[in-house]
């Protein structure tokens, strides 16, 4: 946990020192659907997606006149229906304006366990690399994501007391955001 905030910091001083004038800094929240993937012969059709929530804060360092870099810090609850997961989700995206209002992205998250209740003998990996892609739509400091996050490198192992038998499965999740920036 302490790595991550020093991991804040030092974009956060490093974008300051680059270009003062194409640095906006924000919050963002909004909806998790996630689920897990995995061998659909031991997942079967019991393990329900989660609906949860994700908050955090967001920076846009304009690198040029299309582009920009978004790094992120969020709490995000994720999981099956009846399994909380919960990460430290940051991710790291190269955002291109399309369009006035509209934009693109992509680009790595680095996810870092912080809550789960799985049992012991099932408990995820406490760090999970994935990468994100996504949409949006940004007016004045208003901004709307649309973002889909694949399962990613490294894959949990659930044993037999979640799903009957072992199976190796990873994370998915499509995000809903709305957020705004405050300077």
């Amino acid at each position: 946990m302490k790595n991550l905030f020093l991991l804040a910091i030092a974009i956060t001083s490093f974008s300051l020192t680059s270009n003062a004038q194409n640095i906006k800094f924000g919050f963002k929240a909004g909806v998790n659907f996630a689920a897990l993937s995995g061998d659909s012969n031991t997942l079967g059709s019991s393990l329900d997606g989660r609906t949860g929530y994700h908050i955090g804060a967001v920076a846009q360092l304009g690198i040029a006149k299309k582009f920009a870099i978004q790094p992120e810090v969020l709490y995000s609850a994720q999981g099956l229906k009846d399994v909380d997961v919960d990460y430290i989700n940051v991710p790291v995206l190269v955002k291109f304006k399309f369009a006035k209002f509209f934009s693109v992205e992509a680009g790595p998250q680095l996810g870092f366990v912080i809550n789960n209740d799985i049992p012991k003998e099932s408990e995820p990996k406490d760090f999970n690399f994935s990468g994100v892609i996504g949409v949006g739509a940004e007016y004045k400091s208003y901004f709307v994501q649309l973002r889909f996050t694949p399962g990613g490198v490294g894959k949990h192992n659930l044993g037999s007391s979640l799903v009957g038998t072992s199976s190796q499965v990873q994370n998915e999740m499509l995000q809903i955001s709305i957020g705004y920036y405050i300077f």
